[in-house]
């Protein structure tokens, strides 16, 4: 795809357009629920503000979200997997949706990226956690939107991901789901948020805060911080968070006050009411 090319498509794309072909970039795989949700507002208001198109009715909204996927998908943008989530009773709500050949390299070229993605049908695990991760992301959206709180970073992966040199200089990835900074009033937080589908022995999860325990011990976030990030995970339901919670607390060599487990439901309130974790090295300025 030629300048020339991105230069004529970018015209006859709108910016509502162009945002959900960023969000599908950034989050992989969404259904037509969440961007319904993310771009197609339903609000009294019609103002188009930001890629966001706000309708009168929620009907109004799936209607017009429909209407704009097709589009998308008739030009190669965007594609549709075979599997739906919720079935076939979820209707169109329950599409699942990923940049199309022509989405993707349209991306490459406006953002430089120098390797081609090859998109494939992909396994229904990857789906069900990818989705998982893209509801956490949208929720942090809508905190924005409802001026809960300011978003100043949202990454996802890989771009959430950190390389760091473990002990005797071995290089190492640090892995998390999302990565985020809000803003409340005077403080600023920061998160790296773990999406559980409470599919693996917590054991696992312990293994995964050893990594962050050897992330913090570089001290690379603090430096330029001056705070490392609270690590939560997100988790289905009460019983999976009382057995994480259980496994951190008798896990030895970690730091206690660095990890949270909530549920989706906990999940804005954690952000919105506790915020700020006060201890000595999480505490933001």
């Amino acid at each position: 795809m030629t300048r020339d090319n991105v230069a004529d498509l970018l015209f006859q794309l709108s910016d509502r357009d162009r945002a959900v072909l960023e969000s599908l970039r950034q989050l992989r795989l969404m259904t037509t629920a969440l961007l319904r949700r993310l771009h197609f507002v339903h609000h009294t208001d019609e103002a188009e503000e930001d890629g966001t198109k706000k309708h009168t009715t929620e009907a109004a909204a799936a209607i017009a979200a429909m209407r704009v996927l097709g589009r998308l998908e008739r030009r190669g943008l965007v594609a549709r997997l075979t599997r739906r989530i919720g079935g076939v009773r979820a209707g169109s709500s329950g599409i699942v949706w990923q940049l199309g050949a022509t989405g993707e390299r349209l991306l490459r070229v406006i953002h430089g990226d120098p390797k081609r993605k090859r998109y494939v049908e992909p396994s229904r695990g990857f789906v069900e956690h990818t989705l998982a991760v893209a509801e956490i992301a949208v929720q942090l959206r809508e905190l924005e939107r409802q001026s809960a709180v300011e978003l100043v970073a949202l990454e996802a992966e890989p771009s959430a991901w950190r390389p760091f040199l473990a002990p005797h200089g071995a290089r190492s990835m640090l892995k998390p789901d999302l990565f985020a900074i809000t803003a409340s009033g005077d403080y600023e937080d920061h998160w790296f948020l773990e999406v559980d589908r409470a599919t693996e022995h917590p054991s696992t999860v312990m293994r995964k805060a050893h990594v962050y325990e050897r992330y913090a011990a570089t001290g690379t976030h603090q430096a330029e911080h001056e705070l490392f990030p609270a690590v939560v995970w997100v988790v289905p339901d009460s019983d999976r968070k009382k057995a994480l919670e259980a496994a951190l607390a008798t896990e030895r060599g970690l730091t206690a006050e660095r990890y949270r487990v909530v549920t989706q439901a906990e999940f804005s309130a954690l952000v919105v009411g506790e915020a700020v974790i006060q201890t000595p090295e999480l505490k933001a300025r």
